[in-house]
């Protein structure tokens, strides 16, 4: 609550207040002092001189009306007046109570101003207490919310250790029956001897197994599938899934036990790439392959997670000096623009709303744009002429612009040190200029050397736009909200990113019934041009795009 200023009058006099329960008697009271302070020339907003005797008569006349008024409501001195007139004859006794009246009015005034300063004491007290109350309740709100997330971790963290508990009892038990199990057929091969005098236990029920069907998977995994249809079910080929099975074959392989039979590696990619590529409810994925649907998940999870760490740093790395001469040339001959390492692109991932800081995952377009509110987490990444990537930036907020994303990245960071030196990324409008970020033009009234260059350009960010969309398209996961945690996504988009370079290395096709289209918006960014020297250089690159042939439409130059 703000501060109580208060005003103090201007006239050096203090405010005149009756002390009356009659707002017109106060009213003729203020009335008939203004008109005697005008026609009499000694009232001025003083100190009262010292009166004469000859001047009681004057003041007198001048308060004739206030002596009939009762300041305490009534006519006291009205009657006071009257009986020390019949006392004293007249005009002796008259100016013997003018100044009785002149002391009163003064002691009525004094009393007021006490009152009204009072008052306003009165006034700050209340006002500090209001303020106090509103800091008191805010203080006790903001301890409420403090304690509900904690009991809200509390819970989670009590709910994690009973499912551990759970699963430590289940082994348990399964151990004792494996024992038991194993203790019957040590008795039995005994001989009828030791079977007569041991305790003979019933029949055995074999846990976690639950007959499922397993027709589905087992026609799709037969050798003699068709390749159409193996590839409409996982998009991609039999011969470039073999190979990912045979390099996660050590990261993801389980051996049987004596309760049930491991799942074969081949069955465990299927159910987590089918996953990523259909983007089926993880029900459906267990009745396709005949398995519970936590263990679906369990399996998506783990199977992510390899790619992760075994395939990414294969298939998913930063160009070395041979790569990166070789990008160069090739994003010269697409755009005419030298010395091109990457195209950079940022898109979001629908994702269910958080129970935590939910407000930073709103997605305030993509809701404006689809009536509905919307949440999601960015995915940034620079590509390659082929569409590969070469770098992604996973799991930041969807509120967050494009700029910022770039500003947390390990890109700008390997940037700061200097280890993009004389190189270009291509990005679009919603990016900043700087000097190893490459963008168009975005004022108004373009010259047509700028124009020329935007269109070039445009052809360099259109292969990572391309490439986000035959991401989206391949793997349908990503196209609406994943019942996946959110701790746990960045993992799994990070395997699809993995298995978009695979099939893009290995020259997979998608079929066009499987594209789709992208919606991000471009937000320009609040500061655009970040570097004087990178504005010099991109007119340098647009005049020799223009001067040289190698811009649109300019080949009649």
């Amino acid at each position: 609550m703000s501060p109580v200023q208060v005003l103090q009058p201007t006239s050096p006099s203090p405010p005149v207040h009756l002390r009356t329960r009659d707002s017109s008697s106060h009213r003729h009271f203020i009335k008939h002092l203004s008109d005697a302070s005008k026609s009499t020339p000694f009232m001025e907003i003083t100190a009262f001189p010292f009166l004469n005797q000859e001047d009681y008569t004057h003041f007198y006349t001048l308060f004739t009306d206030m002596d009939e008024f009762d300041i305490n409501g009534g006519n006291h001195n009205l009657k006071k007046r009257r009986k020390d007139d019949g006392n004293n004859n007249g005009i002796g006794g008259g100016a013997g109570a003018a100044p009785g009246a002149m002391s009163d009015i003064l002691a009525s005034l004094i009393l007021l101003d006490e009152e009204e300063k009072q008052e306003q004491e009165s006034y700050l007290v209340d006002a500090q207490q209001e303020r106090l109350l509103l800091e008191a309740n805010h203080r006790q709100k903001t301890r409420a919310m403090e304690e509900y997330y904690t009991d809200l971790q509390q819970h989670h963290s009590q709910s994690d250790e009973s499912e551990q508990s759970r699963a430590k009892r289940s082994r348990q038990s399964a151990s004792a029956a494996a024992a038991a199990a194993t203790a019957a057929a040590e008795t039995s091969a005994a001989g009828p001897e030791a079977s007569s005098s041991a305790t003979i236990p019933g029949p055995h029920r074999r846990l976690w197994v639950k007959d499922r069907s397993k027709v589905w998977w087992e026609n799709l995994g037969h050798p003699d599938v068709s390749e159409e249809e193996f590839r409409k079910a996982f998009r991609m080929s039999k011969g470039t899934f073999d190979m990912i099975c045979a390099e996660l074959e050590s990261a993801v392989f389980k051996k049987n036990t004596m309760l049930r039979e491991a799942i074969p590696v081949r069955q465990r990619v299927a159910v987590c790439i089918y996953r990523l590529a259909t983007g089926e409810p993880l029900r459906e994925v267990s009745k396709r392959f005949g398995l519970g649907i936590s263990t679906c998940h369990k399996l998506v999870l783990e199977v992510c997670l390899a790619i992760k760490t075994v395939l990414m740093p294969k298939f998913l790395q930063w160009p070395d000096e041979g790569r990166m001469q070789e990008i160069k040339e090739e994003f010269e001959t697409i755009s005419g623009i030298p010395n091109v390492a990457g195209s950079m692109y940022t898109t979001h991932i629908p994702i269910i709303a958080p129970k935590v800081n939910v407000a930073a995952y709103f997605n305030k377009r993509h809701t404006e744009r689809n009536q509905k509110t919307s949440y999601s987490i960015t995915v940034q990444g620079v590509v390659d002429p082929r569409g590969v990537f070469t770098d992604v930036c996973i799991g930041w907020p969807g509120s967050m612009p494009d700029e910022q994303v770039l500003e947390k990245s390990a890109l700008y960071q390997r940037a700061t040190r200097g280890l993009l030196k004389d190189v270009w990324i291509a990005g679009n409008a919603g990016f900043p200029l700087m000097d190893w970020v490459l963008v168009p033009y975005t004022h108004q009234n373009l010259t047509w050397t700028q124009h020329a260059f935007n269109e070039k350009i445009g052809e360099v960010e259109r292969v990572a736009k391309d490439a986000f969309a035959k991401l989206k398209g391949r793997w349908s996961c990503l196209q609406k909200r994943t019942e996946v945690k959110l701790q746990d996504l960045p993992v799994v988009l990070g395997a699809c990113c993995v298995l978009h370079n695979i099939c893009a290395m290995r020259n997979e096709e998608l079929d066009p019934e499987f594209g789709f289209e992208l919606f991000d918006d471009v937000v320009a960014p609040v500061n655009s041009l970040r570097s004087a020297g990178s504005v010099q250089a991109r007119d340098h690159i647009a005049h020799n795009l223009l001067h040289h042939g190698l811009a649109a439409g300019t080949g009649f130059l």
